[in-house]
């Protein structure tokens, strides 16, 4: 076996439709070790040469293990939003499109809203109002982080921000790089929504 270096990234790439993204496309499904048995990895694939079982043709080592021997999946992401989004040039009109934050202070709008919709109270008693705060948001919902929520409620964002990102062994965390991608497909989803109630 060649001798591969180790490459420690979470790459993730949204899409409208994942099978038109990957279609005409050579790739390998990732798998993952599940009660001692190998299964299909939901959103992993390889896009290079990876040893593949011969009945399912998913990759033969479980993705962890795989990453270790320097094979780099990428996951590819069913994300609906983006079925309205027309083209690049819309897509970054809505990112660079100044979202109002004072409507993430009202439920009835966060909980329209990608990512954010069962968290609609918690985010309005935080009161975001950039990206950043945001992706805070998006950290401290999960389960890893949930316990500096009376934190920020009480003391801000900035009282958090240096803890939020440390990577522990208490439960599951986002990194800081996928909370601020999130945050900006919110964003997005949140100007999709005022674009089509201006029509």
């Amino acid at each position: 076996m060649e001798h591969r270096s180790v490459v420690d990234a979470d790459v993730d790439i949204d899409v409208f439709n994942r099978d038109l993204a990957l279609s005409g496309i050579e790739y390998v499904t990732a798998s993952i070790l599940r009660n001692n048995k190998l299964e299909k990895h939901n959103t992993g694939v390889y896009f290079h040469h990876t040893p593949q079982d011969l009945v399912t043709f998913f990759s033969s080592i479980p993705y962890k293990q795989a990453q270790q021997l320097g094979y780099f999946k990428i996951d590819i992401l069913n994300v609906h939003v983006y079925e309205k989004v027309r083209d690049e040039s819309h897509l970054l009109a809505l990112m660079n499109t100044e979202l109002d934050w004072n409507l993430l202070c009202y439920p009835e709008f966060t909980s329209m809203l990608i990512h954010l919709h069962n968290h609609a109270e918690l985010v309005a008693s935080l009161k975001p109002k950039s990206i950043q705060d945001l992706s805070i948001i998006l950290a401290l919902i999960r389960p890893g982080k949930q316990h500096l929520i009376s934190k920020c409620r009480s003391e801000g964002f900035d009282s958090i921000k240096d803890e939020i990102w440390v990577h522990n062994e208490t439960g599951f965390a986002f990194k800081k790089s996928h909370s601020i991608g999130y945050s900006m497909l919110v964003k997005v989803h949140a100007n999709l929504i005022l674009e089509e109630l201006s029509l």
